[in-house]
């Protein structure tokens, strides 16, 4: 099912050319192959060797562009990695201090809070996390 979705999208893409193709989270079914797997690993791998035959099979890719994100590239195959697969690698480093400070208050702009709150402290605290971890921190 994964891999006839993934043929299709493809085929979409070429069809409506000059096209991008955004796959988030890549790491779901780009990630390292093992030898120890079960039915729903198996058709994870189906699914990647599909995209990686998509990506540099018989069809050629003119006008598609693939743009592909993940926050986790120390554990992707490394078949996609292979020259001439990816173009490029953009690396995002988590957010410095002011980079915490601005994300903790766009977050929590429109809440309910206390007057009170130290964010100086919570940049502190936050050290290692990215938006989405901070976006946790003011909704959870």
């Amino acid at each position: 099912e994964s891999s006839r979705m993934i043929r299709e999208m493809f085929a979409y893409a070429r069809k409506s050319a000059p096209c991008i193709i955004f796959m988030d989270e890549i790491d779901a079914i780009g990630g390292k192959r093992s030898n120890d797997s079960n039915s729903s690993d198996r058709e994870v791998q189906r699914t990647l060797m599909e995209l990686l035959n998509q990506m540099d099979g018989f069809s050629d890719l003119d006008n598609v562009k693939i743009i592909m994100a993940t926050n986790r590239p120390d554990i992707l195959d490394e078949a996609l990695l292979r020259p001439g697969r990816l173009d490029r690698k953009v690396e995002i480093p988590l957010p410095n201090e002011r980079g915490r400070k601005e994300i903790l208050l766009i977050h929590s702009r429109k809440m309910e809070k206390a007057d009170d709150i130290n964010y100086d402290h919570l940049v502190k605290l936050t050290v290692g996390f990215n938006g989405a971890d901070l976006r946790n921190v003011c909704t959870e």
